[in-house]
């Protein structure tokens, strides 16, 4: 079995390895980390830029989906070779996501996703590591953003992915690779001669995300050749917009919120009629998140609803999960039957 020493690993590309250097600038050598290897280009491009920094521990982590038969199996195969070549301890796992996604009535990417990322947290807590790091890029990002504004995100949404969110205390989850082109990727494997896996699922056409990646942005490229830079410069407005907001809801919130009337939350319309409508969304959207109050049928039209009642537009409106918002002299009550 063919084993890389630390300094075999060292790359060729200039820039890649600037970056997982200006990386590991940062708190991350004070702690273990999990690197999330699917086993496809940017995951072990991922892997290799991060053991050349020499950091102290690192847990290569794989999820075995079991979607797509013996080729999963051949993932886990190889990330396990991999990782053992590396020097690297890795943890892997096999969770059946279709029939978990069927149990739950969920679409196979968001069951995925969230079963991914709950037994990446999961492996992170028992390793004591202090984040998770996976591998996505700038052309991630790009076809996130399409996608979202397919589904009519709001400025939410067009954020993209975060370079680093939290996913647990003390866990924060990194994506070093974020502002990182895929053909750079794919060009740093092959000058250092690093093999990976293809994912004949990404090519499949039935997958909005795959269409994206392989009809629309050649298109649009063929319009702007710097599309992808302009999506991710966009995401990171919005990005710092959508705090600055958050950031005032929070303090309308603050300042709107009277004292309970026993499980009614009570709210001054003096103060709320003051604010602009998209904070006071906003608002109630923060609200929602503290009461635990459920978010997944509340869409568009009822934060609008929720505005209404609050400018006076409206005297009372019900909402999913057995809520309901009215208007009462000089308040605004939320209450749950």
């Amino acid at each position: 079995m063919l084993r890389f020493s630390r300094e075999a690993t060292m790359p060729l590309n200039t820039s890649l390895q600037n970056l997982a250097q200006d990386f590991f600038r940062q708190d991350l050598n004070q702690t273990a980390g999990i690197l999330a290897v699917s086993g496809g280009p940017d995951s072990v491009a991922l892997a290799r830029l991060l053991l050349a920094q020499q950091h102290p521990r690192l847990i290569v982590a794989h999820l075995n989906h079991l979607l797509r038969g013996p080729d999963s199996d051949a993932d886990e195969a190889f990330v396990i070779e991999q990782a053992r070549g590396w020097g690297l301890p890795v943890r892997t796992a096999r969770i059946d996501v279709a029939a978990e996604a069927k149990r739950q009535s969920d679409n196979l990417e968001n069951t995925a996703r969230r079963l991914r990322y709950d037994w990446l947290t999961k492996i992170a807590k028992e390793e004591k590591a202090g984040w998770v790091a996976t591998g996505h890029t700038a052309d991630d990002q790009a076809e996130t953003i399409l996608h979202r504004l397919l589904r009519g995100a709001g400025l939410q949404g067009l954020g993209g992915m975060w370079q680093t969110r939290g996913l647990a205390p003390g866990i924060r989850l990194v994506r070093p690779l974020l502002s990182v082109r895929r053909a750079e990727v794919l060009q740093y494997l092959a000058e250092i001669g690093q093999p990976f896996r293809e994912d004949a699922s990404n090519r499949d056409p039935r997958f909005t995300r795959n269409r994206l990646r392989q009809e629309v942005l050649p298109l649009l490229m063929q319009y702007q050749p710097a599309i992808v830079e302009h999506l991710c410069a966009l995401a990171g407005e919005a990005r710092a917009l959508h705090a600055e907001i958050v950031a005032r809801a929070h303090q309308l919130l603050h300042d709107s919120e009277l004292p309970r009337a026993g499980a009614c939350i009570v709210l001054d319309t003096q103060t709320l009629v003051h604010a602009p409508r998209h904070i006071l969304r906003e608002m109630f959207r923060r609200l929602w998140q503290r009461e635990g109050w459920p978010l997944k049928d509340m869409d568009r039209t009822c934060w609008e609803k929720l505005a209404a009642v609050a400018w006076g537009e409206l005297p009372a409106w019900d909402l999913p999960g057995g809520l309901r918002v009215q208007r009462k002299y000089h308040v605004v009550q939320v209450v749950q039957h």
